[in-house]
């Protein structure tokens, strides 16, 4: 990695960047505006209607609560561009999709939204509602997550491991990692080539981390850099993930700042004997698909195959060596 300074453009301003004010005792008031929502549709407007959607509270003295997607033809989590990436999901995978609404930095600081994770995935396998009951394979689950996402399910994900007895009858199979959220304090290659990225600025991903990390840490905190000391503290964790047979897929572009950070991350994780698989694409950005629908298509043939791939055992060899990559089929 390299330890340059990155020559930041200065006039960037995080806060307005994100549309966000930060008040004096720490806390974030948010433009709401700024991230549409859409309203969970729990019953079909129309015949060809391809998925349904509701809200389910988890833990109301936390305002937890999860959006449940149920693909129609089946015998914030509210955002728009979640909603209907989630949608799509549902639709394209004919899978049961449930979106977590966790709480937010810096009001709570990780590793809150960690518990919340691990507190969903109870919730799923304790709860009687009937969406879940009829429609949901509990036997074959998958922790997905975008961007901050990504990172909350691969640390929610080491901890569930640690304790997947408790879990049953539900059973992870493994993680999708899209465009994981990853950081520290050396910068890399690409976050200097893409100090002023319109999408994820150098200077608005450090003020993020800033906002959710602990009080007093620095950036090579293994919430953010699971990389750090050749991931030692993760030592336990992947060889669990390795034992129970779990399968990783990481996705990520070269249009993304935080790309060599999460090749880094895949060859760290596949050295540590944990099985995994990889798509890094050129060109994009950060959550490209989340952000553009017409770019999915792709990704959902990465998924159905990685998929495919788990359910029949399949083995993946060769660590990823640059952009352009892929060991998904």
């Amino acid at each position: 990695m390299s330890t340059e300074t990155a020559s930041s453009n200065l006039t960037i301003n995080p806060l307005e960047h994100l549309q966000v004010t930060l008040n004096p005792d720490g806390t974030l008031n948010r433009d709401r505006r700024f991230i549409p929502v859409t309203s969970a549709a729990p019953n079909p407007t129309s015949p060809t209607s391809p998925v349904l959607s509701k809200d389910v509270p988890i833990n109301p003295s936390h305002n937890t609560w999860a959006r449940i997607f149920l693909p129609h033809r089946a015998p914030s989590a509210a955002s728009t561009v979640f909603h209907e990436f989630c949608v799509t999901l549902a639709s394209e995978l004919s899978a049961v999709v449930v979106s977590v609404e966790y709480r937010l930095a810096p009001e709570h600081r990780l590793p809150m939204a960690y518990d919340d994770a691990v507190e969903a995935l109870h919730w799923v396998k304790a709860t009687r509602d009937e969406w879940l009951v009829d429609h949901a394979d509990l036997s074959t689950c998958y922790l997905m997550g975008t961007s901050a996402g990504a990172n909350l399910a691969f640390h929610s994900g080491l901890r569930a491991s640690a304790s997947h007895g408790d879990l049953e009858p539900l059973k992870i199979r493994g993680l999708i990692l899209h465009h994981p959220f990853l950081s520290g304090t050396q910068r890399t290659p690409s976050e200097l080539r893409l100090a002023n990225d319109k999408m994820l600025p150098l200077v608005v991903n450090d003020f993020m981390w800033e906002m959710s990390l602990p009080v007093g840490v620095t950036r090579d905190h293994v919430y953010c850099n699971p990389m750090v000391d050749g991931g030692s503290k993760l030592s336990e964790g992947a060889g669990k993930m390795r034992s129970l047979g779990w399968r990783l897929l990481v996705i990520g572009c070269d249009g993304d700042p935080l790309i060599d950070r999460q090749v880094e991350f895949a060859k760290m994780l596949q050295e540590k004997g944990v099985s995994v698989a990889w798509d890094f694409t050129e060109g994009g950005h950060h959550a490209i698909e989340v952000r553009e629908p017409d770019k999915r298509k792709p990704l959902v043939q990465t998924l159905k195959s990685f998929l495919s791939t788990t359910l029949t055992g399949q083995g993946v060899v060769g660590p990823p060596d640059g952009i352009s990559t892929q060991n998904v089929a």
